[in-house]
């Protein structure tokens, strides 16, 4: 059944490097989490942010080119995702350099689809299987909150990060929920076969 996957496919494996790639971008949210709100470290902050949104694919990568996928790993890179924009967004929003209703629109689709994936799926052995879809929305809202800010903030290319930030993020934000639309009907797919 596509999207919905019974949870026992990947290795037992916990200690490999995309599943330490994942739990770096991790540790590094406090450190640019404070330095975005910073206002002295502001810009430091955005770019260390822009380069954990931007690693996203590497751990996955990494894990399909050397055979280390894991059952953890396929929980872990997800989360760290979800993480990194959570505590990004809302240390931007903070800062002002990032309207809160833009980031609204991402956090709440994110904690209905955790809550639903959570109580509805983790507790009958199965998981929520990312979709191109969702994967392609990811990476253009990872590229539009860092444009954004930037221009926001004032800084060099202001305006040119604000044009191709608002554009990905107009892309980013339809397809997060054309993707939620797809993950509802994953969630009823796999709920009714394990009934």
């Amino acid at each position: 059944m596509k999207g919905i996957q019974v949870s026992d496919r990947g290795s037992s494996a916990v200690f490999t490097i995309p599943n330490l790639l994942s739990f770096l971008r991790i540790l590094l949210i406090p450190v640019f989490v404070s330095l975005i709100v910073h206002h002295p470290t502001t810009t430091a902050g955005v770019i260390v942010f822009a380069g954990v949104v931007a690693t996203d694919w590497v751990d996955g990568w990494i894990a399909r080119r050397t055979g280390q996928v894991s059952e953890l790993g396929k929980v872990l890179d997800p989360t760290a995702d979800r993480l990194a924009i959570a505590a990004g967004l809302i240390a931007l929003v903070v800062r002002g350099a990032f309207p809160l209703w833009a980031a609204l629109l991402i956090l709440v689709r994110d904690g209905a689809i955790l809550i639903a994936g959570a109580f509805l799926l983790v507790g009958r052995g199965l998981r929520l299987e990312v979709r191109f879809i969702g994967k392609a929305a990811t990476f253009m809202l990872m590229m539009a909150i860092p444009w954004v800010s930037w221009g926001n903030l004032g800084l060099p290319l202001a305006d040119a990060a604000l044009v191709a930030g608002w554009a990905s993020f107009a892309v980013g934000i339809v397809e997060y929920y054309v993707a939620a639309g797809v993950y509802v009907g994953d969630i009823r797919r796999g709920l009714a076969n394990v009934s």
